[in-house]
């Protein structure tokens, strides 16, 4: 067995950064093997045969791996959460009510200043 050492590049203010993989994609990455190895397991105790579940697992770590990388390179660090903030916000906001706007301060005061 050699002795491989892997360097992980951290320098100031910037991301961590593993084989290519970026920030928050190393856990998203170490959640999903973590998973893969439990449906392995699960499936290896109901009496699966182990050579399909081999095959399987194979293919989802593949997907697993293709898929976390894809994201890592189109998205960046943060641009995944980015996008998951963006569909949170609303198109429009609807008020039909006048109370709201008659509550607002006149003159460009702020609330505060209002007694």
């Amino acid at each position: 067995m050699s002795n491989t050492i892997y360097s992980i590049n951290r320098g100031i203010n910037k991301p961590i950064e593993f084989r290519g993989l970026k920030g928050q994609y190393i856990s998203y990455l170490a959640i999903g093997l973590v998973c893969l190895l439990l449906v392995f397991a699960v499936g290896y105790i109901i009496g699966i045969p182990p050579y399909l579940w081999v095959a399987v697992t194979l293919i989802l770590g593949f997907g697993l791996f293709s898929i976390t990388f894809k994201y890592s390179h189109q998205y960046g660090q943060y641009g995944l959460m980015k996008k998951a903030a963006q569909r949170q916000i609303p198109t429009a906001i609807i008020c039909r009510q006048r109370r709201t706007f008659l509550s607002l301060p006149k003159g460009g005061e702020t609330p505060s200043a209002t007694k």
